[in-house]
C-alpha cells in the first residue's frame, strides 16, 4: 500500500479522538503523513480561535498529532505537477480550491493516497483517494 497524505479534515478528525480514523493510523506499512499546506491550514483554524483552554487544548493536540505524523514539504516536483495539473483542469473549466490542488499534487507527486472525506478530491485525474472516517 502506498504511503497515506492526510488531508485537514483527517487530522482534525485525528484532533477530534475519531475512532475510525484512529485505528486505520496503525494499521498501514507505510507512512502515513501531514501534507505541509494541511498543517498550514490545521494552523489558521486554531489561530481564529479566542485564547483561552479550548484553544491551548487543540493547539497542543494539534502540535502532537503533526510531530506523530510527520509533515511532508512542498518541494520543487510538486510544484510543477500543482502548476501542470492547475493549468489542465483550467483548460477545462475546472477550478479547484488551491489549498486542495497542493495536497492533490503532493500525492500524485509522490505516489501516496489521500486521506478525506472532501469529495472534491475526486476531480484530480489519476489521484487516489480513501475516507477513513466512512
Amino acid at each position: 500500500m502506498p504511503a497515506a497524505l492526510l488531508d485537514t479534515n483527517a487530522v482534525s478528525e485525528l484532533m477530534r479522538d475519531d475512532l475510525k480514523v484512529k485505528a486505520r493510523l496503525g494499521s498501514p506499512p507505510d507512512p502515513v503523513l501531514a501534507s505541509a499546506i494541511a498543517a498550514g491550514e490545521i494552523r489558521h483554524g486554531l489561530s481564529r480561535l479566542p485564547a483561552g483552554k479550548k484553544r491551548r487544548d487543540l493547539e497542543s493536540r494539534a502540535q502532537n498529532i503533526l510531530a506523530l505524523l510527520g509533515i511532508e514539504p512542498i518541494t520543487q516536483p510538486i510544484a510543477e505537477t500543482y502548476g501542470d495539473l492547475k493549468a489542465s483542469l483550467e483548460s477545462q473549466g475546472i477550478t479547484p480550491n488551491d489549498n486542495d490542488l497542493w495536497i492533490a499534487a503532493t500525492a500524485l507527486t509522490l505516489g501516496m493516497i489521500v486521506i478525506t472525506r472532501d469529495k472534491d478530491f475526486a476531480k484530480f485525474p489519476g489521484l487516489q483517494v480513501e475516507d477513513w472516517s466512512a
